[in-house]
């Protein structure tokens, strides 16, 4: 097999894998600057916790795909400042991000993650390119998953249209 043979580690990385780990260190990047101001504009306990989840991965995701095109020669974007801590009560009301829009971000966030995550599991060649994004998007699922039963249980979710009344079958 010649230079795509042995350790995954030794081989080249192609193109669209250099482009995909960058993006997703620097999609991480941007959703930790992202997240932690929602921090500070949730007023609700379980949604923050989901939030220090959120900005937890995002930071893991940083470290291994920083890594990854470090030891592959290639530079990463820098990472943004953290965000000071703000009292909710210091936010204008109408400058204030509500829960139901967080949670709602926040769900949108992770269903393109993991839609982000497949497609560079399906274009790598490398065998631990492919696992860690695999692991990545088994955990934006249970993340989600979280999103989506907090937001139900908060009455936040706004579903769209549901099939109340189904049609009769017609027997032929």
């Amino acid at each position: 097999m010649g230079i795509l043979s042995g350790n995954p580690k030794d081989e080249p990385m192609h193109y669209g894998e250099i482009f995909s780990v960058w993006q997703a260190s620097t999609v991480a990047k941007g959703a930790v600057s992202c997240y932690q101001a929602y921090l500070n504009h949730a007023g609700d306990k379980d949604l923050k916790k989901i939030l220090d989840a959120l900005i937890d991965q995002a930071k893991m995701e940083i470290k291994e795909c920083d890594t990854l095109l470090t030891d592959n020669g290639i530079a990463s974007v820098p990472m943004m400042p953290e965000r000071p801590s703000v009292k909710l009560e210091d936010i204008p009301v109408g400058a204030r991000f509500s829960d139901p829009e967080i949670a709602a971000k926040i769900a949108a966030d992770t269903s393109l993650g993991l839609v982000a995550c497949s497609q560079v599991m399906g274009q790598s060649i490398r065998e631990d390119i492919g696992a860690l994004f695999a692991k990545y998007h088994l955990t934006k699922t249970a993340l989600g998953v979280k999103i989506l039963e907090l937001s139900k249980e908060k009455g936040w979710l706004i579903p769209p249209p549901l099939q109340v009344k189904r049609p009769e079958t017609a027997n032929a």
